[in-house]
């Protein structure tokens, strides 16, 4: 999952993955420019969208939040952030959390780069995961194609260089084998 208050990515190992957010096609002002009172509304309900879609898997991978990002809506997108992650917790599904350059070197092999470039690569690699072009939407299958690494079931092979993010990133304990004794393997 890529967090975004206009475009969260989500993508599943079941093969599907969709964007979802906030669009106000009569207004075309960001979330973050809505009167106090609305803003949360909406942002309400697109955390629940966002939770509803994701459901209970075995593990969610979620970018870790990008605060320091030049455009508006930081403290919005922290929110959504904390908010998803809480609701992840609440319903007992482990997280695991891949930086923005975890996420890029996993797709890439290298830690930077442009969103046309992971897309590119989740494009060639993952075909079957139909992004209709969208980058919020190739993060996401990045990001869960790391997790299922992580869970030692690849979606495909990787090289050695992309796998250095699956070792760096931020994983969910591991108890006896078993992530967090559900019988998936750790």
């Amino acid at each position: 999952m890529d967090t975004s208050l206009t475009g969260t990515g989500l993508a599943s190992s079941e093969g599907w993955c969709r964007v979802i957010g906030y669009v106000d096609k009569t207004k075309k002002h960001p979330i973050s420019k809505l009167p106090r009172l609305e803003r949360l509304a909406h942002m309400n309900v697109l955390l629940d969208a966002v939770v509803t879609e994701v459901g209970t898997p075995d593990l969610a991978v979620i970018e870790g939040a990008a605060l320091s990002r030049a455009s508006g809506g930081a403290h919005e997108r922290g929110w959504l952030w904390w908010r998803v992650f809480e609701r992840l917790m609440d319903q007992g599904v482990p997280v695991g959390v891949l930086s923005t350059n975890q996420r890029i070197l996993y797709a890439t092999g290298k830690g930077s780069g442009a969103k046309g470039v992971v897309l590119e690569q989740v494009v060639r690699r993952w075909p079957q995961w139909q992004t209709g072009g969208s980058d919020n939407a190739a993060d996401a299958v990045a990001l869960m194609a790391a997790g299922r690494d992580w869970l030692r079931h690849p979606i495909s092979d990787v090289p050695k260089t992309h796998r250095k993010a699956v070792e760096a990133a931020d994983w969910p304990d591991v108890i006896d084998g078993s992530l967090l004794g559900m019988g998936v393997p750790g």
